[in-house]
């Protein structure tokens, strides 16, 4: 004698693989767009830090290139001759104990 499975037993399995390849892939697909965005952020971040370093190159060769200020160019101080040094402050030690008489 033989015993036939019931039909109810196999659709229940092929439901529960047919869920499980849906759950895989959608972890699947969610590893995929979380690695895309890991690597869109990695290129934004490294084309903003080219392009910064291009920038500076640029900001510091402009800078080496353009003719330095003179000090003739500057005005003088009013009052005072361009030849003297700045004033010097001298600090005198007052005697604190004073005797009383």
């Amino acid at each position: 004698m033989t015993t036939a499975t019931p039909l109810s037993n196999n659709t229940q399995l092929s439901g529960n693989v047919t869920t499980k390849s849906q759950e895989q892939n959608l972890y699947q697909s969610s590893g995929a767009i979380v690695a895309a965005i890991v690597v869109g952020v990695i290129v934004i971040f490294t084309a903003v830090l080219l392009t910064l370093k291009t920038y500076n190159r640029r900001m510091r060769v402009r800078r080496e290139l353009e003719p330095k200020a003179s000090k003739a160019a500057m005005p003088p101080a009013l009052g005072h001759s361009s030849l003297s040094q700045p004033p010097t402050v001298t600090f005198i030690p007052v005697d604190i104990h004073l005797h009383d008489r």
